[in-house]
C-alpha cells in the first residue's frame, strides 16, 4: 500500500483559511430596546466580523479589552419592608415564578445581583418604626429591647428564599431614621442623632448585623443614613458631614473593628449636587480608613459628581444606591434619562452598583408611611397579576447582561452616543449603546484587528454580546 504524504504548503494554506472562520467568523448577537413602542429586549439577527483593512473606518470605537477598570457589584432595587409584604402575600406559584425571573439568571430572568434594605422601616413602609422603640423619655443604653420581629413576618423569610435561588446577591442596608428616642427632637421625621447616643447607635448597627446574619443574612454593606441632607421625609434624619465625619471616625468604625464586622462602611448615599460631602469625610486621615466608599442619588446634581469624587480619592469606590420613577412619568422618557444616567452614566464615572429604587408596590402605589411617597412607582406593580413597569425594564437592560464580577472596559470613542463596555466573568464582552435621536446612527467599531459597522436604530438601546 502506498503512503500518502501531507503537502505541508497544503496545510499551511488550510490553517489560514480555517483562522478567519474560527476566529472572525464568530458572530455577535445584538438585542435592541425601542421603548416608545414598549418593545423591550428584541432579538436581532447577529453580526459578523469584517478582516478586510479597506472595512476600517476613521473614528471607530476602539475596544481594548486589557484596558480595565471597577469591577461590577451589580444591579438591583430596593427591597421595602412594603415590597416585601406584597411579594410574600402572593400564592406559592406565582411568588416563586417571580422570584425567579427577578433573581435568576436563565433565559428570561433578569439576574437581579443587589438588594438595598432600609434598617427599620423606610417610607415604603406601612408604618414607621425602628429596631428598638420603647415608651417617650425612656432610653435602652443596652439595647435591651433590640428586636427584628416586625421584619420576620415578610422581610426575613423573603429574603431567605431569594438567597436560595441566588446565594451571591449583595445585600446593601441603610437606616431612614435611628430610634426616635436618640434624637433631638424624639420624632421620626427630621431631628438630629444626639451625641450623646452615637455610641449606642453604633452598636446598633452591629446588632443589627450580627442579628441578620444569624438568619443567614450577610449585610455587604451599609451606609449611615439615607439621604442625609433631606430631614423632611418620613421617616427621615438631617445628618451634615461633620456629623457623619465623628460617628465613623470615633464610633462606628471602631465599634466594626471591635466587633470584627466585615461589613463595608459607605458614606453620604445622597444627591450628585453635593460632592463636598463624601469629599469632607474622605479627606479626614481617621475617617477614611472605615470608609469603603461612597453613594449617590440623582434627585439634584449631575453624575459627574462621581469622577470628582475619585478624582480626590482614586482609591475609594463608588456606588449609585437609588432613583425613582414616578407614576405621572412618560415610559420612553423615564427609560432613556435613565438609561443615560443611572446606567451607563454612573457606570461610566466608576459606580460599581446601579439600584432603582422601590421593588414593589401595589395598586394605589402603596404601602407607604403617613407622609411617605405617594407617587412613587415601583419596578412591579402587584394587583391580581404581575405589571413589569419602567424601572423593570432600567435595570433588566443592563442586569440581563452585565452580570456580577463583569469589568468596565475603558473606551476610546469620538461617538456621540452614551455607550458602555464590560469583560464578563464567562469572558464574553458586552457593550451597551444609546441613541437618543429618531434617526438610525451607523457606528464604525473596532475591537483588536476585527471591525465591523453598527447601525444603532433611532429612539433605542442596543446591547451587543460576543467572545473574547
Amino acid at each position: 500500500m502506498n503512503e500518502v504524504k501531507a503537502n505541508p504548503k497544503s496545510i499551511w494554506m488550510l490553517f489560514m483559511l480555517l483562522i478567519p472562520w474560527c476566529i472572525y467568523g464568530q458572530s455577535i448577537e445584538n438585542w435592541v430596546s425601542f421603548p416608545k413602542n414598549k418593545q423591550m429586549f428584541q432579538k436581532m439577527p447577529n453580526l459578523s466580523w469584517s478582516i478586510d483593512k479597506n472595512d476600517i473606518h476613521q473614528n471607530p470605537i476602539l475596544l481594548n479589552p486589557s484596558n480595565l477598570d471597577q469591577t461590577i457589584d451589580g444591579f438591583g432595587y430596593t427591597l421595602t419592608g412594603g415590597s416585601a409584604h406584597l411579594i410574600q402575600a402572593l400564592a406559592s406559584q406565582e411568588k416563586q415564578a417571580l422570584l425567579q425571573e427577578l433573581f435568576g439568571i436563565k433565559p428570561n430572568q433578569i439576574g437581579i445581583s443587589v438588594l438595598r434594605l432600609s434598617i427599620g422601616a423606610s417610607d415604603m413602609d406601612e408604618e414607621v418604626f425602628s429596631y428598638d422603640d420603647i415608651a417617650l423619655q425612656k432610653e435602652d443604653l443596652k439595647l435591651q429591647h433590640f428586636s427584628l420581629q416586625k421584619e420576620k413576618k415578610a422581610l426575613i423569610p423573603l429574603l431567605k428564599e431569594i438567597l436560595r435561588i441566588n446565594p451571591n446577591i449583595k445585600i446593601f442596608a441603610t437606616p431612614w431614621s435611628p430610634p426616635t428616642w436618640m434624637k433631638d427632637n424624639q420624632e421620626s421625621k427630621g431631628g438630629k442623632l444626639l451625641p450623646k447616643y452615637y455610641e449606642v447607635y453604633a452598636r446598633y448597627f452591629v446588632k443589627y448585623i450580627q442579628e441578620m446574619k444569624h438568619e443567614g443574612i450577610v449585610i455587604h454593606a451599609i451606609t449611615p443614613q439615607n439621604e442625609p441632607l433631606h430631614p423632611g421625609n418620613n421617616p427621615s434624619l438631617l445628618m451634615t458631614a461633620e456629623d457623619q465625619l465623628i460617628f465613623i471616625r470615633d464610633y462606628l468604625g471602631p465599634q466594626f473593628q471591635k466587633d470584627r464586622i466585615s461589613t463595608k462602611i459607605i458614606c453620604y448615599d445622597h444627591n450628585c449636587d453635593k460632592p463636598d460631602y463624601p469629599i469632607t469625610i474622605l479627606n479626614d486621615q481617621e475617617a477614611r480608613k472605615y470608609v469603603d466608599g461612597s453613594a449617590f442619588h440623582l434627585y439634584n446634581g449631575d453624575i459627574s459628581a462621581l469622577a470628582q469624587v475619585r478624582t480626590k480619592h482614586p482609591d475609594k469606590n463608588l456606588y449609585f444606591t437609588e432613583q425613582w420613577t414616578g407614576v405621572k412619568g412618560d415610559f420612553y422618557g423615564d427609560f432613556m434619562w435613565h438609561i443615560k444616567n443611572v446606567v451607563i452614566g454612573s457606570l461610566n464615572q466608576g459606580a460599581k452598583t446601579a439600584l432603582e429604587w422601590n421593588l414593589a408596590n401595589d395598586r394605589n402605589l402603596g404601602p407607604h408611611s403617613p407622609g411617605g411617597c405617594t407617587e412613587c412607582l415601583g419596578a412591579i406593580t402587584i394587583d391580581k397579576g404581575i405589571q413589569r413597569n419602567v424601572a423593570y425594564y432600567i435595570i433588566a437592560q443592563a442586569s440581563t447582561f452585565i452580570p456580577a464580577g463583569s469589568k468596565r472596559i475603558i473606551i476610546k470613542s469620538s461617538s456621540n452616543l452614551p455607550l458602555v463596555a464590560f469583560v464578563r466573568p464567562d469572558k464574553k464582552i458586552c457593550l451597551l449603546i444609546q441613541n437618543e435621536v429618531p434617526n438610525n446612527q451607523k457606528i464604525p467599531f473596532q475591537y483588536l484587528n476585527k471591525t465591523l459597522e453598527l447601525d444603532i436604530p433611532g429612539s433605542s438601546v442596543s446591547t451587543f454580546l460576543f467572545k473574547l
